[in-house]
């Protein structure tokens, strides 16, 4: 089969209804074993955490337990509640023995934070995240919501394609044969579309966390096999590091545009860029416009929200963000724009711009609404697996600045940016959807541009989630997708985008649930992807 057939979807696809549970996510083996979570008797929480397992082991290549978790959910009382399970980098991890790790012939105080390796592997936050969310919101226990990623990972499962093609970076990448043999057909290959897939290790590890509880990922053998492989490559993660991690439970940022309640995350992750953006383009009027001229004050709006983001947003327990959702805040950065694009410095220089992570939503007949997401940050993470244990660990230290004077630098515990923001709409009373849009700096874009077609455009979730894409790049350059009307390509040219072309795939991994007042559930998924929906 041709790999590169991934980047042609011409296939109709429809918005799908139910009302008794839904289940969107970009792999359909993923999104069944939700919804058989569901018909056992589980909550979407339940639901959640099984559909997150299960993409461990048939999209390995965008999440595992080696990454981090959130999750933004609504429950059937009210509750409107979010969950940050993300780790910080090693405590004996300062910016000077980092520095002199990684400066090679280079002076330590001219180094930069590597991209991969050792020294950019933070605490994952998965398996005590995916335990939190079905112990405190779950009906189920965590055994029923592994299980199917445990059958997956032992008996096998076809690959699917777009997978399958985003596996083949893992050959370059892993070098230590434990990591080859974990993740590579007869240890040298990424497998072919429909080839069956078999992850043991991964498998055997999940099993023990099913047994015994998320800590086996913490404390004993299990996390001294994480730690160990770290050090061994020279990086500085202890198992004390691992032990006193815990996921936490936070209140949720909010906008409201066009009388739609959008939710976010709150920092570290990149939430206000979404909210501040959103708030832009309102001052703009931009939803109201067409054409050239609406999509022109979307980016203007959007190239400002980033400016802002990459300037303030960190660890919040480090240094203090700014309210960059506030009305005024949009009010002044809204008195900027022309009708000619300008030069706004869009990114850190972190390499986060284009990530892999995966996001799934989950509504039920109660009408609970979540949306959750894990992630590795690129693709396999760092190229470090821990031993035998299947867990590739992630990179997501490479967020990190080495100058001391970033508002993101590197310093002991301290959380990295974090690209990961799930979403959450309040359309009314009772009417309530989960939704998110992944790729690294793709995601508060892609949010921005579904929840106006939603809402300005009048469009269905299907639609929504189809519909070509922007998104501004670190070049200063305006990407589209080639589908994009040449004719508003022309019109963006003329006022001043430099545009450029990319392929279907760099424009996200958006996936969408809703239950609405009259209890009818409806979900899409991202025509880029392997997705499907899976409901009753």
């Amino acid at each position: 089969m041709d790999r590169h057939a991934v980047d042609d979807f011409g296939s109709r696809r429809s918005t799908v209804y139910g009302d008794r549970g839904m289940v969107a996510t970009s792999q359909p083996l993923a999104a069944t074993a939700g919804l058989d979570v569901l018909d056992a008797g589980g909550n979407v929480f339940d639901a959640a955490v099984a559909t997150a397992a299960a993409l461990n082991v048939v999209e390995p290549t965008s999440t595992g337990l080696g990454g981090d978790v959130f999750a933004l959910y609504r429950t059937a009382d009210g509750e409107v509640g979010a969950m940050r399970s993300c780790g910080g980098a090693p405590s004996g991890a300062t910016r000077e023995r980092v520095s002199e790790a990684v400066a090679g012939e280079a002076a330590p105080r001219d180094a930069e934070m590597p991209f991969r390796g050792p020294h950019t592997v933070t605490v994952p936050g998965t398996a005590r995240g995916w335990e939190a969310t079905v112990r405190e919101l779950g009906r189920l226990t965590l055994a029923d919501a592994l299980g199917p990623a445990i059958r997956y990972a032992t008996e096998g499962y076809p690959a699917s394609p777009v997978v399958a093609d985003a596996w083949t970076h893992g050959a370059d990448l892993f070098d230590a044969d434990h990591a080859r043999e974990a993740y590579l057909v007869a240890g040298e290959r990424a497998p072919e579309p429909g080839e069956r897939v078999r992850l043991p290790e991964l498998g055997a590890t999940l099993e023990r966390i099913a047994d015994e509880g998320a800590d086996v990922v913490y404390e004993g053998d299990v996390a001294e096999a994480i730690a160990g492989e770290v050090q061994d490559a020279g990086g500085f993660l202890t198992v004390e590091d691992l032990a006193a991690f815990q996921p936490e439970f936070i209140d949720p940022i909010s906008t409201t545009y066009e009388g739609v309640e959008v939710y976010e995350l709150p920092p570290n992750n990149q939430g206000l860029v979404a909210l501040e953006a959103l708030n832009v383009a309102s001052e703009l009027d931009a939803g109201s416009r067409e054409g050239a001229e609406r999509v022109h004050r979307f980016v203007e709006a959007t190239k400002r929200a980033f400016h802002d983001g990459h300037r303030y947003v960190t660890d919040p327990d480090y240094e203090d963000v700014p309210p960059l959702n506030a009305d005024e805040w949009a009010r002044e950065r809204a008195s900027e724009v022309t009708d000619e694009a300008s030069d706004v410095t869009l990114m850190r220089g972190t390499g986060a711009e284009d990530a892999d992570t995966v996001l799934l939503c989950v509504a039920d007949e109660a009408g609970n609404v979540v949306s959750y997401i894990n992630s590795r940050f690129a693709g396999f993470g760092s190229g470090l697996v821990a031993g035998d244990t299947g867990i590739a660990l992630q990179n997501r230290g490479a967020s990190f600045s080495l100058d001391p004077d970033h508002p993101n630098r590197l310093e002991p515990g301290k959380r990295p940016f974090h690209t990961l923001i799930p979403g959450l709409l309040e359309f009314g009373p009772d009417d309530w959807a989960a939704f998110g849009v992944m790729g690294g700096f793709m995601q508060p874009q892609g949010h921005v541009q579904v929840v106006s077609n939603l809402v300005d455009r009048g469009m269905t979730p299907q639609q929504a989630l189809d519909a070509p894409r922007w998104r501004y790049r670190e070049n200063g350059r305006l990407a589209v997708e080639a589908r994009t009307d040449a004719g508003l390509q022309n019109a963006l040219a003329r006022r001043g985008h430099d545009l450029s072309v990319l392929r279907p795939g760099m424009f996200g991994g958006a996936q969408f649930v809703r239950r609405n007042a009259e209890g009818v559930l409806s979900g899409a998924t991202e025509p880029r992807k392997d997705g499907t929906v899976a409901g009753r």
